[in-house]
């Protein structure tokens, strides 16, 4: 027995359904009712309920190798925080894009002070295996905290205007957070969060700077790199 199988083997429904809701629920700004909708167009019979918990069980578990596949980020990061309220207390999302505009992590902590920073500034060491050739940030002064002690030998520009790309990157988390009629808990955002820059990534294809042709190329590609990943 192989290892999809064993993953899927108490699931009355075929792995390709699973592996269908869970893309449809963190590629678009779509409701598990909204997909239960769709799937029962297509004669599946299945509660939004189990739905919910299909994402919530598989799409942490499609990230982790979806990350073991990655290629690697740029050299430059663009870094920025934005409050969101969750349970009627304000926390603060941190984001990293590179160059290409690819979210490199996402990261809620409840306060934005030079120890919030240091947190996710180990994170991203992490992630790209060392320190990166440049960062972009606003002038919040948590930042240089952060990166006097953590990553000295990197360039540190805080250009008005710079950081642009990091603030433009939270759009699609704000408009998944009013979907979804805003984050239940720290932990369900962080959750979904983790999902949703995964799948983001993989299909982020920059439509409007190739030709048809390649777009659909890459989008094939994309689509066997999920399917492995989905096929623990």
């Amino acid at each position: 027995m192989n290892r999809s199988t064993n993953l899927y083997k108490r699931y009355r429904f075929p792995s390709e359904i699973i592996q269908y809701a869970v893309w449809l629920y963190h590629r678009y700004n779509l409701s598990h009712r909204a997909i239960e909708d769709l799937l029962a167009e297509r004669g599946i019979t299945v509660s939004y309920e189990s739905i919910r918990l299909w994402c919530n069980k598989f799409g942490p578990q499609y990230t982790k190798r979806l990350k073991y596949q990655h290629q690697g980020f740029g050299d430059t990061f663009y870094i920025d925080e934005v409050f969101v309220k969750i349970d009627g207390k304000q926390q603060y999302l941190w984001r990293a894009v590179d160059q290409d505009g690819e979210v490199v992590d996402v990261f809620l902590q409840t306060r934005r002070d030079g120890e919030a920073a240091k947190r996710f500034f180990k994170r991203l060491l992490k992630n790209h295996h060392g320190e990166p050739r440049k960062i972009v940030t606003d002038k919040l002064r948590s930042y240089g905290v952060a990166h006097r002690e953590l990553m000295p030998e990197t360039i540190h520009d805080t250009t008005q205007y710079a950081n642009n790309r990091a603030e433009l990157s939270h759009q699609p988390t704000r408009v998944r957070e009013r979907g979804m009629r805003r984050f239940k808990s720290s932990r369900q955002a962080q959750r979904f969060l983790g999902v949703h820059v995964a799948v983001y990534n993989l299909f982020n294809l920059g439509r409007h700077l190739v030709s048809a042709k390649n777009y659909r190329i890459l989008r094939m590609r994309a689509f066997v790199s999920w399917k492995r990943a989905a096929a623990l």
